[in-house]
């Protein structure tokens, strides 16, 4: 009885820690930004800001990290809770996004980027991840933080 108790804490162990994803390097400049006089104005014409706005059932697993590929160029990972601006040029843009969730789990999409774009959400789901033009900041985004590049 105590080993299969064992057992299962050890396999619940190596699956929660196994989804973990390594970090992709960037290949594109981010823009800081000071969020203490941040606004949603300060955005557009060029300047998009990216947040990953995983649920708590992905950021319970480990498995909410999304590493970002766009225009075939890795822009890196961003994790739940964190943001990245960056200048994008008006036009079509290619997102390729990845979070592993016991298997790698990709998705593609496409963007039409204009002066008016100015907030974009990703997040992982259950069978795909999700790429979403919002236009507004997230509930409680003074709790979001910048993402570094790692």
């Amino acid at each position: 009885m105590k080993n299969n108790r064992i057992i299962i804490v050890s396999l619940s162990f190596i699956l929660l820690t196994s989804c973990a994803l390594k970090p992709i390097t960037s290949e594109y400049k981010f823009v800081k930004t000071d969020i203490e006089n941040f606004e949603l104005n300060d955005l557009g014409n060029g300047n998009v800001l990216i947040y990953n706005g995983a649920n708590i059932l992905h950021k319970m697993d480990n498995t909410a990290g999304l590493n970002i590929w766009l225009d075939n160029k890795p822009l890196g990972q961003i994790r739940p809770g964190e943001y990245v601006i960056i200048n994008l040029k008006n036009g079509k843009h290619h997102f390729k996004l990845l979070h592993i969730d016991i298997v790698n789990i990709r998705s593609e999409h496409e963007v039409e980027i204009d002066n008016e774009t100015k907030v974009i959400k990703i997040k992982p789901t259950i069978t795909s991840n999700k790429l979403e033009l919002t236009n507004e900041f997230p509930k409680k985004f003074d709790k979001f933080k910048y993402a570094e590049k790692r």
